[in-house]
C-alpha cells in the first residue's frame, strides 16, 4: 500500500468527477435560484457551491489532489512541483467535467429555462439574453443585480471585473496552499481542510459575485459558456455582449493563483516552524 500511486488516468478521472460534482451542484444553485427562485440572495447559493467543493475534495482528493480548476493546476506547477506533463491532461478532464455537467443541467432545466426566457421576454441568442445565459457562462456586471442596459455596463469596467476575479482567485488559492500546508499547525485538524476550502468560495462569492458573478475558475466558466454557446446563446455566450469574457474569466484566474500562492509560498511559508 506504501507503494501504491495512481495512474493519470485514475487520476484524470478523478479530476472529471471533481469538476463534474463542482459544476453540477455549484453551477446548479445558480440554474436554481435564476429559474425557480427556489433559492434566494448570494449566501444561499455560496453555500451550495461551497460544499459541492468540499464533497468533491473529500471524494476524490486521494487519487487526483481534486485541483478542479486550471488556476490551482497552474499555481501547483509553478509553486509546488506538480508535473508539467500532467497539466494538459488535467486541464481536459477538468473542462470535460464542465461541460458534461453544463449537458446535464441544461436537459434536467431545459423547460424552466424556456419559460423563464418566455415571462421574461427574452429572446435566447439577442440582446439581454445574458439573463438567461448567466446560469451558464458568467457576466460582469452580475445581469441579475446589476442589469444587463448599456446603461448598467458602466457599472463594472473591464479592468474593474480583471481585478475582482484575479484578486478573488488569488485568495482561493492562498487559503488553499494555507489548508493544506502540513507545517502550518494551526490549520484545521484532519480533513476539515476541505471544509474550509469550500467556505473559502461561499465569502468570495459574498462579496465578488455582484461584481462578475464570482467564477475563480476557468473550467467552470469555459466549460458551461460553450453549452450556452452551442445552445442558442451563440455571440451573447463566446465572446459575450462586450467581450472580455477571456481575459476577465480565463486569464485573471490564472495570474491571480499565481499571485496569491506566490504570496503565501515567499511571505508566509518560510516563517513557519520546521516541522
Amino acid at each position: 500500500m506504501a507503494d501504491w500511486k495512481p495512474s493519470l488516468l485514475q487520476q484524470c478521472g478523478a479530476e472529471f468527477i471533481g469538476t463534474f460534482t463542482l459544476v453540477f451542484f455549484g453551477t446548479g444553485a445558480v440554474f436554481v435560484a435564476v429559474l425557480t427562485g427556489a433559492l434566494e440572495g448570494l449566501i444561499q447559493v455560496g453555500m451550495v457551491w461551497g460544499l459541492a467543493i468540499a464533497l468533491s475534495i473529500y471524494a476524490t482528493s486521494a487519487i487526483s489532489g481534486t485541483h478542479i480548476n486550471p488556476a490551482v493546476t497552474l499555481a501547483m506547477v509553478a509553486l509546488r512541483d506538480f508535473p508539467k506533463a500532467k497539466v494538459i491532461p488535467f486541464v481536459f478532464s477538468q473542462l470535460l467535467g464542465a461541460v458534461m455537467a453544463s449537458c446535464v443541467l441544461f436537459f434536467l432545466f431545459g423547460d424552466f429555462l424556456t419559460d423563464f426566457e418566455m415571462t421574461k421576454g427574452i429572446e435566447r441568442g439577442k440582446p439581454g439574453s445574458e439573463l438567461s445565459a448567466m446560469v451558464f457562462g458568467e457576466y460582469f456586471p452580475n445581469p441579475a443585480i446589476g442589469g444587463v442596459l448599456e446603461t448598467d455596463h458602466a457599472k463594472v469596467g473591464v479592468i474593474q471585473a480583471m481585478l475582482a476575479e484575479g484578486i478573488g482567485t488569488a485568495f482561493l488559492v492562498f487559503f488553499v496552499f494555507a489548508l493544506t500546508e502540513p507545517r502550518n499547525h494551526h490549520r484545521p485538524d484532519g480533513t476539515l481542510y476541505a471544509l474550509f476550502i469550500g467556505l473559502t468560495i461561499t465569502i468570495l462569492i459574498a462579496v465578488i459575485a455582484p461584481i462578475t458573478q464570482a467564477g475563480f475558475n476557468p473550467a467552470r466558466d469555459f466549460g458551461p459558456r460553450l453549452v450556452a454557446f452551442f445552445s442558442g446563446w451563440g455571440s451573447v455566450a463566446i465572446p459575450g455582449p462586450r467581450g472580455g469574457f477571456f481575459t476577465v474569466y480565463i486569464l485573471s484566474p490564472l495570474v491571480g493563483g499565481l499571485l496569491g500562492g506566490t504570496i503565501y509560498e515567499k511571505v508566509i511559508r518560510p516563517a513557519l516552524p520546521d516541522a
